[in-house]
């Protein structure tokens, strides 16, 4: 195979409505990441602002609007605030495995329960469990899917309580995904995630935990300001900020 063919192909999205800010058009700029140059490929791409979904990375590519910031936060100093720190107190009788796709127990029924509460006319809505189970086992890169259940000595013991899909990158973590049991959210089941994956990533001796892309003035996105010292990729790089300015 000739170096011009391995050499990804990238193509851009038709413009569709935006889902983080109202009244706004969004494109995306894509690649497939296929054959063997695939894990390669995911980890460049990934240090360069683009996300992953099943076998696609992406990055937004709009013409009038700058607003998705990829964000990620250097592990070693990573601030544990006394709440982060409660946070993980009211999560410590749930245990966390790494599994693959085809590992998975009780887990569609989790997702779609999420889906229903949190992003009922998001684009996943339509998903079934035959979707589902390809967007969590792309098999092409180093994923892995961190479950989380309820220990023994609990009156849910063994119930999946959240998951949340990993890329295994060279220099840290990327969170693709992640879900959980609406019921829990008394919890902050979604910051519990991303603490204990900032505690995976430092146990593995990883630089990074990337968590996609914080977007300014769109509320979903608000919390990924909290974890703090914080990295946001501009166009000269990687530069680390301040706190980042925090939705209404």
């Amino acid at each position: 195979m000739t170096a011009a063919r391995e050499f990804p192909q990238f193509f851009i999205t038709a413009s569709n409505p935006c889902p983080y800010l109202p009244g706004r058009m969004e494109r995306k700029v894509f690649t497939h990441l296929i054959g063997p140059a695939a894990l390669a490929l995911n980890n460049q791409l990934s240090h360069s602002g683009f996300r992953r979904s099943q076998n696609i990375a992406y990055r937004p590519f709009c013409e009038a609007c700058q607003a998705c910031v990829s964000v990620r936060v250097p592990v070693a100093r990573f601030r544990w605030s006394r709440s982060f720190r409660r946070v993980l107190a009211q999560n410590a009788n749930l245990t966390s495995t790494l599994i693959t796709g085809d590992e998975m127990r009780g887990h569609f029924p989790v997702f779609r329960a999420y889906i229903d509460a949190r992003h009922e006319h998001g684009g996943m809505a339509e998903m079934d469990e035959t979707d589902f189970t390809a967007m969590v086992d792309c098999g092409l890169v180093n994923s892995r899917l961190a479950e989380y259940r309820f220990a023994p000595g609990h009156a849910r013991a063994g119930d999946l309580a959240g998951a949340v899909l990993l890329d295994l990158l060279d220099d840290g973590l990327s969170m693709v995904y992640s879900y959980f049991d609406p019921a829990l959210s008394a919890r902050s089941p979604g910051t519990f995630l991303i603490l204990d994956t900032l505690r995976r990533a430092a146990h593995l001796g990883l630089a990074h935990v990337y968590l996609g892309y914080w977007v300014e003035g769109s509320e979903k996105m608000a919390y990924k300001a909290r974890f703090l010292p914080q990295q946001r990729l501009g166009v000269d790089g990687w530069s680390e900020t301040g706190p980042l300015p925090v939705s209404p």
